[in-house]
């Protein structure tokens, strides 16, 4: 069952900064991924639960937006909002702040639960969907972050 809060830290390490003395664009990726396979985990879908049950989640679609600058060795905090979630869905935003708490970057997301061995999108399992149930409701009321459902374009 999911705790009462999620939280991923990370440091930003000498290989993902770039010619521009800054982590370089994949390494944000890179950082998100990592906090998703964490919050996968703290949703009760660990690597052993995930073999037993014969499900995972993928990733369906991925938004980012970089809107500062963090450099070697920073620290970073991400955390998880869950914006909307059906059966087998799950909408997601990640938001990425550096040791000073400044909004950093943003990682909107969609991610499907999947069978394992039909390849096929089914509904989460009862603990799982429980889990993201609670989190919901923990979450529910709270303000939608600024960056949610931004589209790439011309304003």
């Amino acid at each position: 069952m999911a705790r009462s809060t999620f939280l991923y830290e990370e440091k930003v390490q000498s290989e993902w900064v770039d010619y521009n003395g800054h982590m370089n664009d994949a390494a944000y990726a890179k950082v998100f991924s990592q906090a998703t396979d964490s919050f996968i985990g703290f949703l009760g879908l660990t690597g052993n639960v995930r073999t037993q049950l014969n499900y995972t989640i993928f990733t369906l679609e991925t938004h980012l937006c970089y809107l500062k600058e963090v450099h070697e060795h920073d620290s970073l905090a991400i955390r998880v909002k869950l914006l909307n979630c059906d059966a087998k869905r799950l909408h997601v935003f990640l938001t990425m702040n550096n040791s000073v708490g400044d909004l950093v970057a943003t990682s909107e997301q969609m991610w499907m639960g999947m069978d394992s061995v039909l390849g096929k999108p089914t509904p989460f399992p009862e603990t799982i969907a429980i889990a993201i149930e609670v989190l919901r409701t923990q979450q529910k009321g709270q303000p939608v972050p600024e960056q949610a459902g931004r589209k790439i374009g011309f304003r």
